[in-house]
């Protein structure tokens, strides 16, 4: 009987599932969307029903899997298996995902923060192999951050290191579903790009976007923003140069902070590249210490957005080797 990983990056959009065999080479792949609107008993289900199709597309039985890692977005407790909270999830507190699906399919299942398991994958196979101190940051539905430092990755006193997504940078800002206002993510994420953009239509500003959506803002999507800036359009290059301005100022903390070598940019957002990038760099060059800038570069993810299921794969592995 052959053996094998499942590796699941549960993100605000998109449900991605994967199976791999010992050696993390990729099997079989499913993806599905996640309705994260619709509360945690709807979302644990489409997870379920996406790894039931990935086993059976690829003739696998699930006494065949070792062991299960998912990626959780926001705050949780590994040792336990509990969600506490997701910002971009409705109805998702204290949900207890291992125990869910450890009753349902008797795989012994592991979860840590979605980034950690970016983080990873990244780590093991990616931009961040060889290294010591890297910082991923994922540029998604929203926006959050690993660290590695020393080789270590580092959790704090609740699992909350590297939520940067909620450092705050305006005392009135968006409100934010922890509780404050002015977090960083409520800008820079894919939600926070789209507002800035939108704001800027509503304030009566003219974009090629309003002629393609026909008026319906709803229907603006971050690829849009993108193929605007390149035919030139004054409002998405305003909106991208705002939110690289502010995710400077972010990773210029950051590189105060933890002196990392790398900084990894992942995500659905990080294929704007240097649109968003640009500013980005700018404002880090003039903010962040000269000693610790210089030897840090700032890189795009090697393996797209497969690292989440890749690193929930390794992650789950390395677990089940230290219980046994």
């Amino acid at each position: 009987m052959n053996n094998y990983y499942i590796g699941i990056d549960l993100g605000g959009t998109n449900i991605k599932s994967a199976i791999f065999n010992t050696n993390f080479e990729k099997i079989s792949e499913h993806r599905v969307q996640t309705h994260a609107d619709k509360g945690s008993d709807v979302v644990l289900s489409r997870m379920l029903n996406s790894i039931e199709e990935l086993l059976k597309s690829s003739r696998i039985y699930a006494s065949e899997i070792l062991c299960m890692g998912i990626g959780v977005p926001g705050l949780l407790d590994t040792k336990t298996g509990i969600s506490k909270f997701s910002p971009n999830f409705s109805k998702w507190e204290n949900v207890h995902v291992s125990q869910w699906f450890e009753s349902k399919l008797k795989i012994p299942t592991f979860i840590d923060n979605d980034v950690r398991m970016n983080l990873y994958g990244e780590l093991y196979f990616g931009s961040g192999k060889g290294k010591s101190n890297v910082v991923l940051i994922t540029l998604g539905t929203g926006l959050g951050s690993g660290v590695i430092i020393d080789g270590h990755v580092l959790y704090g006193t609740t699992g909350s290191v590297g939520e940067i997504g909620h450092m705050n940078m305006y005392r009135s800002g968006r409100p934010c579903r922890c509780g404050s206002y002015g977090c960083l993510g409520r800008y820079v994420s894919a939600i926070g790009m789209l507002r800035t953009l939108k704001e800027k239509l509503q304030n009566g500003n003219t974009s090629v976007i309003h002629d393609w959506v026909k008026g319906d803002y709803d229907k603006i999507t971050a690829k849009m923003v993108s193929d605007a800036f390149d035919k030139g359009d004054k409002v998405a290059i305003d909106t991208f140069y705002e939110t690289g301005e502010l995710l400077g100022y972010g990773l210029a903390n950051v590189i105060n902070l933890y002196n990392p070598e790398c900084i990894i940019i992942g995500g659905g957002m990080a294929a704007a590249g240097e649109r968003l990038l640009k500013s980005t760099r700018k404002i880090v060059d003039t903010h962040a210490l000269q000693i610790s800038k210089n030897t840090c570069e700032i890189v795009i993810a090697s393996l797209g957005d497969s690292s989440g299921m890749l690193g929930a794969a390794i992650y789950a592995s390395n677990h089940m080797r230290k219980e046994e």
